[in-house]
């Protein structure tokens, strides 16, 4: 471990330039599944979120004016420290986060190719010709928007903090990172040691691990241009609104309450294999996770069944030392917010078929059928590992049940009809949709992101990042000042 750059992982620091103290203290880092200290980490305060961002501003115009090819290969040389060192960080990632290790590889393995887009897109054109007259160029091209704040969640934070940070600062801006407190290592530090090997001139990344305040300050900051938020919708309300008062560009992707509609058609094994995977991976605490089952009621039953099955022979336990399909929730608050969603539901006339109990931050994967739109497990994202099944008579009913939220992330169709699961499609109000697949999807190469309380139409990954971290510029030529009539 000592030669990994987790050795090099400094106690009751941030990083701003390189490890420094931070004056809103420390932090610990807990194991969610034992509650074992693994690190304690510099708490930012607002005055260090301004020391930093100075610094990041200072740093940027050299980051940008630096030699394209000289930058790609910073983004290649992060890749060959990551291939070298993702054992160790896979594991660091099942700690920290509770997450199994096919999560934490997938993880990693996903920040690798983000890695090689990032140092893509350094070749990529970069503007437009537009059309002029005579004696003028006229031509567009995308410029940085200057300093970056990355707000990253503790779920996915190695891959969620790469979404925003790579591509920013591949189209040449600076970035000041504020993972969650819960995961700071993964969701930030481990950023910063892996491009500190890489090369990365100092400034052009701090990590400043925080709470809200701290977030508060990076929102607000006039040096900080554009703010990238991953989280929920509460807090995203609130981060777009100081945004939007402080005129700064924002991307929000936020909460979502997904659906997953099994036709009447549909391969059960196969529809039960995508439902399990779309609501009990990582726990259920993915922004796409399947919140609803939406079940044609000639088949929901057999479908519960299955479902039920695959929940009470699923093993939940420590996942850095076991061999399980499910770890811990994240804080004991968690839990308590998935009891709560249950038992009320419960309590209005759903029907419990396996699981619905907790152990310490253990919750065992849990199956609810006779779900209707006025219960809370129906409306409210649950964030934890529930199976909610609502039924329907028609593909018209299940479209309005899709529907029928505030939100806009992700939706799932499993059906042997690929016209009939295609018209349903067009109809969701949603910003990702999967047909035969399930709704947890996520390669960095595409669009990502969600509409209404699940975002504001922002996008991460592929095209989409020059559109989200660049602005344009529109210049002209002339040959001579033409006269004007003044």
């Amino acid at each position: 471990m000592d030669e990994s750059i987790l050795g090099k992982l400094a106690q009751k620091q941030g990083w701003i330039g390189g490890w420094t103290n931070l004056s809103g203290g420390a932090i610990a880092v807990n194991e969610p599944a034992t509650g074992e200290r693994m690190a304690e980490v510099g708490l930012a305060s607002a005055a260090d979120v301004r020391r930093a961002a100075k610094a990041a501003c200072q740093a940027q115009r050299a980051w940008a004016a630096m030699p394209f090819l000289e930058r790609a290969a910073i983004f290649r040389r992060a890749v060959t420290v990551l291939e070298r060192e993702q054992e160790a960080l896979a594991s660091w990632i099942v700690r920290e986060t509770g997450g199994i290790l096919p999560k934490a590889q997938f993880e990693v393995g996903s920040v690798i190719n983000l890695l090689h887009e990032a140092a893509a897109m350094l070749t990529q054109p970069r503007g437009l010709i537009l059309p002029s007259n005579e004696g003028t160029l006229s031509y567009a091209r995308r410029v940085p928007h200057g300093v970056v704040g990355v707000i990253s969640p503790f779920n996915f934070p190695f891959l969620l903090s790469a979404r925003a940070l790579l591509p920013a600062l591949a189209t040449g801006n600076a970035v000041v990172l504020k993972p969650d407190p819960r995961t700071p290592v993964s969701g930030g530090l481990l950023h910063a040691l892996l491009f500190a090997a890489a090369g990365l001139p100092v400034n052009v990344l701090q990590v400043l691990p925080g709470e809200a305040d701290a977030g508060e300050a990076l929102v607000t900051d006039p040096e900080v241009t554009m703010i990238s938020f991953t989280g929920s919708t509460a807090v995203g309300r609130r981060v777009g609104e100081l945004a939007g008062k402080h005129l700064k560009k924002v991307a929000l992707e936020l909460g979502g309450k997904n659906s997953i509609i099994i036709l009447d058609d549909a391969d059960l094994d196969a529809a039960a294999s995508c439902g399990a995977f779309a609501s009990w991976m990582h726990q259920g605490q993915v922004c796409m996770s399947a919140g609803r089952h939406l079940v044609h009621q000639k088949v929901a039953e057999e479908y519960v069944k299955r479902m039920s099955d695959k929940a009470k022979h699923l093993p939940v336990g420590d996942p850095h030392r076991e061999n399980v399909a499910l770890g811990p929730l994240i804080t004991a608050k968690q839990v308590q917010r998935v009891e709560r969603i249950v038992a009320d539901s419960v309590a209005a006339g759903a029907r419990l078929h396996a699981g619905g109990t907790s152990k310490g931050l253990y919750y065992s994967p849990t199956v609810l059928d006779g779900v209707t739109p006025s219960m809370a497990v129906f409306r409210e994202e649950i964030f934890g590992p529930v199976v909610a099944v609502t039924t329907f008579a028609s593909d018209e009913e299940a479209i309005q049940l899709a529907n029928d939220t505030e939100y806009g992330l992700s939706a799932a169709i499993v059906s042997k009809s690929l016209m009939r699961a295609r018209n349903i499609a067009e109809r969701l109000n949603v910003g990702l949709v999967h047909i035969n697949d399930q709704t947890v999807q996520d390669d960095g190469l595409m669009p990502m992101g969600g509409r209404g309380a699940s975002g504001n139409g922002s996008r991460h990954g592929g095209p989409a990042n020059w559109d989200e971290f660049t602005q344009w510029q529109w210049v002209t030529y002339k040959d001579a000042p033409p006269p004007y009539p003044f």
